[in-house]
């Protein structure tokens, strides 16, 4: 995005909910945003509703971007989701979990417990244990955390990422 589009002072003045300086921002973007939207959508109709609902999306949490600098990355990666979100909701594009549950769905059971033990033996250690108490043993997070000595964060961050760990190698 062209930074001479919105001067520094109005993108401040939105953050601070200034209505003008919202109106202002969301004229100077729109233009970015389309052009963003017809880089990522797949459909013509999506690039109209991907630029609307990133409109929309800025104008409401304008104060949630953290610097001037940072709004133009912002705009992009909203803009990919929202194309992203638009096409699977119309079945463009496979969700994920569908597509993980078409697979193991084609599974026979005992072939399925096999490659889940083999899909929690390849994860890391410290990921496994966190999946293991959770998944297997059914502990809650603070439960896995007082017994590991870790932060509730640190749990919740190790076993998203073992979880996208076993879906990865499931799938494959």
């Amino acid at each position: 995005m062209n930074a001479g589009i919105v001067p520094h002072e109005t993108f401040e003045a939105a953050q601070r909910g200034d209505q003008a300086a919202i109106l202002t921002l969301l004229e100077r973007t729109q233009p970015d945003i389309r052009r963003y939207a017809r880089a990522s959508c797949r459909t013509s109709s999506d690039i109209d509703d991907a630029t609307q609902e990133v409109l929309w999306l800025l104008s409401r949490h304008v104060g949630a971007i953290r610097a001037f600098a940072a709004l133009s990355g912002w705009l992009f990666k909203v803009v990919q989701r929202t194309c992203l979100k638009l096409a699977r909701d119309v079945g463009l594009i496979a969700n994920d979990d569908d597509a993980l549950e078409r697979t193991l769905a084609a599974r026979q059971e005992s072939e399925l417990r096999l490659d889940l033990a083999a899909a929690f033996e390849a994860l890391p250690q410290s990921y496994r244990e966190v999946a293991v108490m959770r998944d297997l043993h059914e502990m809650t997070i603070d439960e896995i955390a007082a017994a590991l000595g870790l932060s509730r964060q640190a749990v919740k961050a190790r076993l998203h990422r073992a979880r996208l760990l076993l879906r990865e190698y499931l799938t494959r």
